[in-house]
């Protein structure tokens, strides 16, 4: 009896218990529709059970799962990077985020472009990242894609989370896999990864930590052999950067330029207060980390004025650099903004800057006979010039798989673009893109892309779903793939001046404010003065051969071809045939783009003459005599 009662008691305890449970459910649920219609904001969702859900979830996926889709969703700050397998013209966008209204949405979906027949795939996997955006990626020439970092909210955006954790995507099967590594580097954002030879090389970012923003300046490595990071430690009496976060990082030959970027410092009653930075440091590196060191670049000739949101992306021994923004205050109680669209090229080898204006299209006239002899011409005269030398390849003719000159290379480009031109018609812009800051670049062969970004109008913040092409070569224009303005201009407010400002996509550096009162850091007050911008821009190789106006790479290695071979002979006395020639090519290709800016100068000139009709390269087989 006594243990039937206890039964019974303890089943009166359950009942009581759930009846207990369910009141304060109704509760919970009533507090909340009074909530709701007091006006009251309801609580946001716990960030640790949306990143668990969201790992469920893709548990569910099997292997690589590849479709042809549509443009991505419009987003902000993703990551775009090239394909670097040779021969591989497409690049791959990761991530990013979008806020409807006051609800953050963020994507770890992996979208591929293919430039040559225009498609967009869609790529789903297993074992992918988690939603993520302001998170950096880098392509390595070893076939893999390093990315690291990035950040994650609530969607009320009331709770905050960084990521720091290094994944690798294989650029040819498109499979991601985790680096595990307890000594890493640190959660973080807005950092910045660059390639030197088998090391990527990550520097700079932040934390926010709620009640304020920790920026950083410390240097990691990750080596490809061996999918380990290492930090770099600097001697104390070593003067390093200024931490900072948005900042460029640009690859170059002896390791990484870091130009620009943004920080925030103390101000009064414990507050920060933001700082642009317009400082140029080159990163030395070496082999032994213990080596590494940093060094100041002094400024020259005329730069941009300061401004942040905008990322220098590698060219040809060179920086492309689009947009910005820069806030500068009014009064205590007012901020103005300055924000930008103009289209720059910075020289790492003579550390200048210069404006990259669009010249009017010009219709190419193809003569496909003549062009194909003159290839031909060419290669024969190469291979006299080595078979002169007595350095031919010794198995050229046993080589069964016969690999494809540089100058056919270049052919099949040009009419692989042709082909592509007639296929589908974009429409093409004389104007660069409406201003913007924190847009998307990539480069694919020598076209830049242009992703997204953000305007700003009074309060109103405005996610620019967009994406534009631009050749390097010509800059003749600018192709839009597509453009949905709309949004900005439905809220175009009526008011001459406003107009001017927001539709006046034209502007060129001369247009920019250039007494606005800068928060730029203290040390450029004491830099010496600003060199005049010389009307011709020197030359650091005079004795070797200099483009025409109007000449495509093409044109020019046909033309010098010999030369540059001659050097190779010269320089590359151990090697032999093929391998001078590539190397011939290689020397041409970068003195294209070395004074691509000059020749640029020399074409805008023609131009203003009026009148001048297409350049027509003289056929130098004919000799004809002028009467």
């Amino acid at each position: 009896m006594a243990k039937k009662d206890k039964k019974s008691k303890e089943a009166k305890k359950l009942r009581t218990a759930e009846k207990a449970k369910k009141n304060q459910s109704k509760a919970e649920i009533k507090d909340k529709k009074v909530a709701k219609k007091l006006g009251e904001e309801e609580e946001d969702e716990d960030i640790d059970q949306i990143l668990e859900q969201f790992a469920k979830e893709q548990a569910l996926f099997e292997e690589v799962n590849i479709t042809v889709t549509e443009r991505p969703s419009k987003r902000l700050n993703p990551t775009m990077v090239a394909n670097p397998i040779n021969g591989k013209r497409e690049f791959m966008l990761f991530g990013g985020e979008s806020n409807d209204g006051s609800i953050a949405h963020f994507y770890n979906d992996l979208y591929v472009y293919t430039v040559d027949n225009d498609t967009w795939r869609k790529i789903s996997s297993k074992n992918a990242p988690l939603p993520r955006s302001s998170h950096a990626m880098c392509s390595h020439p070893s076939g893999i894609i390093l990315m690291f970092g990035g950040e994650f909210s609530s969607p009320k955006q009331s709770t905050f989370y960084h990521y720091g954790d290094t994944w690798i995507l294989d650029a040819d099967s498109k499979e991601w896999s985790k680096i595990d590594q307890k000594k890493g580097p640190s959660a973080r954002s807005g950092h910045r990864l660059a390639v030197w030879k088998n090391y990527i090389m990550l520097y700079g970012g932040f934390r926010d930590l709620g009640n304020m923003s920790t920026y950083l300046n410390d240097l990691w490595l990750f080596d490809v052999t061996t999918y380990k990071w290492t930090q770099v430690e600097f001697p104390q009496t070593h003067t390093i950067p200024d931490a900072r976060s948005g900042h460029s990082f640009l690859p170059c030959a002896d390791g990484a330029i870091v130009y620009g970027g943004y920080c925030k410092v103390k101000a009064k009653k414990g507050l920060q207060k933001g700082k642009v930075l317009t400082d140029c440091w080159v990163l030395k590196m070496k082999s032994d980390p213990k080596a590494i060191r940093f060094e100041r670049k002094k400024k020259q000739g005329s730069s941009p004025t300061a401004r942040v949101g905008c990322s220098l992306v590698y060219h040809k021994n060179r920086g492309i650099m689009f947009g910005g923004v820069y806030d500068y205050e009014e009064s205590e109680e007012q901020l103005d903004s300055e924000f930008y669209n103009t289209l720059y090229s910075y020289h790492i080898e003579t550390n200048r800057w210069y404006n990259v204006s669009l010249k009017r299209q010009r219709a190419p006239k193809r003569e496909r006979v003549k062009e194909r002899s003159r290839d031909e011409d060419l290669e024969i005269l190469l291979n006299s010039i080595l078979a002169k030398a007595k350095l031919n390849d010794d198995d050229e003719e046993e080589d069964g798989d016969k690999q494809i000159s540089e100058i056919e290379r270049l052919r099949q480009k040009e009419e692989l673009e042709e082909a592509e031109e007639e296929k589908i018609v974009y429409p093409i812009m004389n104007q660069l893109p409406h201003k913007r800051f924190n847009s998307t670049l990539c480069v694919v062969d020598d076209t830049l892309f242009i992703y997204g970004g953000i305007f700003e109008r009074g309060e109103q913040e405005f996610n620019l779903d967009s994406l534009y092409a631009i050749d390097l070569g010509k800059v003749d224009g600018v192709k839009v793939l597509w453009e949905d303005l709309t949004e900005m201009e439905k809220d175009v407010v009526n008011s001459d001046d406003e107009d001017e400002d927001d539709d006046d996509d034209d502007d060129d550096d001369d247009e920019e404010d250039e007494d606005v009162k800068l928060e730029a850091e203290d040390e450029d007050e004491e830099e010496e003065e600003e060199e005049e911008e010389e009307d011709e821009i020197p030359d650091p190789r005079p004795w070797l051969p200099h483009p025409k106006a109007f000449e495509s790479l093409r044109a020019f290695y046909v033309r010098t071809g010999p030369n540059f071979l001659e050097w190779s002979i010269s320089s590359h006395r151990d090697e032999r045939g093929k391998y001078l020639k590539k190397a011939a090519f290689d020397l041409c290709e970068e003195r294209f783009w070395e004074r691509r800016e000059q020749v640029a100068i020399e074409e805008d000139r023609l131009e203003d003459l009026g009148g001048v009709g297409d350049i027509i390269e003289k056929d130098t087989s004919k000799v004809t005599k002028r009467r």
